[in-house]
């Protein structure tokens, strides 16, 4: 798996490739944005640990303009900042932020969570299903999805978790489920970050599957509990 640290403090970028190598990572560092998003186009790394307040473009221009060129290979993003107030951690993280460590951070709980992001990859492996509805068509061995609109089919743009998401979703359609299922479904046990990151993904990928984002049709919100998928003529094919 391959990581991409973009730092500007060199002690810690130090710090955090130490920590990464040793449990088997290659890692590559960079210390402000421009450069960041040149080694994205040149690597497209498995993920980025991106600091905050880095010179030249901000993490939060970088994370944007990463989500803004998804493609086969969509990296997670790890953002790291010495800020902790609470509207920081709701911005970067609806900027398309994965999940969100604030300075000074444990080396082991940082790998923890770079650990439990990956899984999410490692655990498609070997599946080839596609999931259809009256409206949408999901591909996980292709890792894509379409939806009907007007009688044209349309690919949608997800992102990684976006498309993570909504396998969940039609995988168990009329299911609800709580934040706490979902985020055992995405990141795994050893999720460390705020509940409402759920929250935050489900309204980006509203926005891309919904007709009107404000009034959802397919992912709906179950009031005190959860969300829960619905479309007509659901069919699982393996």
């Amino acid at each position: 798996m391959e990581i991409l640290i973009v730092e500007d403090e060199a002690e810690i970028a130090q710090l955090i490739q130490l920590y990464l190598e040793k449990e088997g990572f290659s890692c590559r560092t960079c210390r402000d944005g421009l450069s960041a998003l040149q080694i994205f186009q040149e690597q497209k790394p498995d993920l980025m640990i991106l600091d905050l307040m880095i010179p030249g473009l901000d993490g939060l221009e970088v994370c944007a303009r990463v989500r803004q060129k998804p493609g086969a290979k969509d990296p997670y993003i790890l953002m790291l900042t010495a800020k902790g107030e609470e509207i920081d951690r709701i911005i970067g993280l609806s900027t398309g932020a994965d999940d969100y460590m604030v300075k000074p951070f444990s080396p082991k709980e940082l790998v923890a969570r770079v650990r439990a992001l990956l899984r999410r990859t490692m655990r498609q492996g070997g599946q080839s299903q596609v999931y259809r509805t009256a409206n949408f068509v999901l591909d996980i061995d292709q890792r894509s999805a379409s939806r009907q609109i007007n009688h044209q089919t349309e690919a949608l743009d997800l992102t990684t978790l976006e498309f993570d998401l909504l396998s969940t979703f039609m995988s168990y359609p009329g299911r609800v489920w709580n934040r706490t299922q979902l985020i055992d479904k995405l990141w795994g046990s050893n999720f460390f970050g705020d509940e409402r990151v759920v929250d935050t993904h489900v309204a980006r990928l509203r926005k891309k599957i919904e007709p009107d984002p404000a009034n959802p049709t397919f992912v709906k919100t179950v009031i005190g509990v959860g969300y829960k998928f619905e479309d007509i003529a659901v069919l699982n094919q393996s």
